[in-house]
């Protein structure tokens, strides 16, 4: 069983600011399960995203687990950023959106193994 969205992104906050990385929801989805996904804005124009990672990442030994892939190898500008989050709630709007910034681009987040 998977740990509830709301709880895990106020975890996830918790631990941003634990650091002294400032983070905020920006679009709140469904309490239960919506899916995730994470902007680290660089403060410098670009952002990198971070979105939920494939079904095929998970291991049934840890089905609680909450994964995530990088959208794009390497920083975008905030536009295409926004723009790909726009569709994405347009496509489900339960999903959750949080955005961190931090200039070194940490985002505490477990990243599947690709």
């Amino acid at each position: 069983m998977r740990l509830k969205s709301s709880i895990w992104v106020s975890a996830y906050l918790r631990r941003c600011q634990t650091d002294g990385v400032f983070g905020a929801v920006r679009h709140r989805g469904a309490e239960e399960a919506g899916a995730v996904f994470v902007k680290v804005s660089l403060l410098d124009g670009n952002a990198m995203l971070y979105v939920p990672a494939p079904q095929t990442s998970y291991d049934d030994g840890r089905p609680a687990d909450r994964f995530f892939v990088p959208a794009a190898p390497q920083p975008m500008p905030e536009s295409a950023v926004e723009e790909r989050l726009a569709k994405e709630l347009r496509f489900d709007p339960d999903a959750w959106i949080v955005e961190t910034e931090d200039r070194a681009g940490r985002h505490f987040l477990d990243l599947a193994r690709t």
